[in-house]
């Protein structure tokens, strides 16, 4: 036992090193913003419990979605943000998108703080839709009390950056969107968290899965670098790509993962994984074909 907590020690200390290195570098195509101080992060939140009950998984079975007490990461808000980002037909609803986000930092930042340092280039990017969104609406409301005069009939119901689709047209009937130039517009960084989404979608559907005997389940972190070279690497240059397998060494085994989202087995979390993952690929799907339909998977 003791051997084994060296190793994944010093998987950790090397997976630094190259952390170090990819300070120089981008993540998610843009400047790493975050700062240090992170790891001597200590959260904790109190959340209001909540049980999401019967949801059906990819089995067919009932899986329990459940409020996990004494944790930050939980499972539950995090398929009920989803849920109600899809709420509308063929459209992702940005709040509850942004706050499916804020979930899955958490559940990033709960791996460690290698990978929770990936998870805060992840958080600058809500940052700047949240910022956009902001802007528009202090400029909106200004309008609507007169102090400007222009006018709010272009201005779609519930604001500009109310739905991916309301944000889309808003930035290119506003000019915003820079097909040629890295830019801080909404939809370039929406394309960024979408690429990520992809990747977590991916791991979190490995990880739900469960190998025919008499093949054995591959640790979590083979899994999440498999989910990554298949989705975000494409994305990343040489010394990013390298950095980021080694962070993933140091992710917690199996184990963990039951605890993180309150379950006793790997039965029990492919239900609540493959229900979770479900609500994911529903909203990558309708980002995706806005993304496509503009032209847009490509941005610089």
């Amino acid at each position: 036992m003791r051997r084994g907590r060296m190793g994944v020690t010093g998987r950790a200390c090397l997976a630094i090193v190259f952390i170090l290195l990819l300070l120089t570098s981008l993540w998610l195509q843009g400047s790493l913003e975050f700062h240090w101080n992170y790891c001597l992060k200590v959260f904790y939140q109190k959340e209001k419990p909540f049980v999401l009950l019967n949801s059906t998984g990819s089995s067919g079975e009932d899986a329990v979605v459940r409020y996990c007490p004494g944790q930050t990461f939980q499972v539950a808000k995090l398929y009920s943000e989803l849920q109600a980002a899809a709420a509308q037909d063929e459209d992702v609803l940005l709040q509850p998108y942004l706050s499916s986000w804020d979930e899955l930092i958490k559940f990033m930042e709960a791996l460690g703080p290698m990978v929770g340092l990936i998870s805060q280039e992840i958080e600058s990017k809500t940052s700047i839709i949240r910022q956009l969104a902001l802007h528009e609406s202090e400029k909106e409301e200004i309008a609507r009390r007169g102090e400007e005069g222009e006018s709010l009939l272009l201005v779609p119901e519930g604001g500009a950056y109310h739905s991916v689709h309301t944000m889309i047209n808003w930035e290119l009937s506003h000019g915003l969107v820079d097909f040629h130039t890295q830019t801080d517009s909404g939809c370039r960084t929406l394309l960024r968290l979408h690429r990520a989404l992809l990747w977590l979608e991916l791991f979190l559907q490995r990880l739900a899965e469960t190998p025919a005997p008499p093949a054995r389940m591959k640790r979590p972190s083979d899994l999440c670098k498999e989910a990554y070279q298949v989705t975000l690497a494409h994305h990343h240059t040489w010394l990013v790509q390298r950095g980021a397998e080694l962070a993933f060494l140091a992710m917690p085994e199996r184990g963990f993962f039951y605890q993180l989202v309150c379950v006793q087995n790997q039965q029990e979390v492919s239900l609540v994984l493959n229900t979770v993952v479900q609500a994911i690929r529903e909203v990558y799907n309708r980002t995706q074909r806005a993304l496509e339909e503009h032209s847009m998977l490509d941005l610089p």
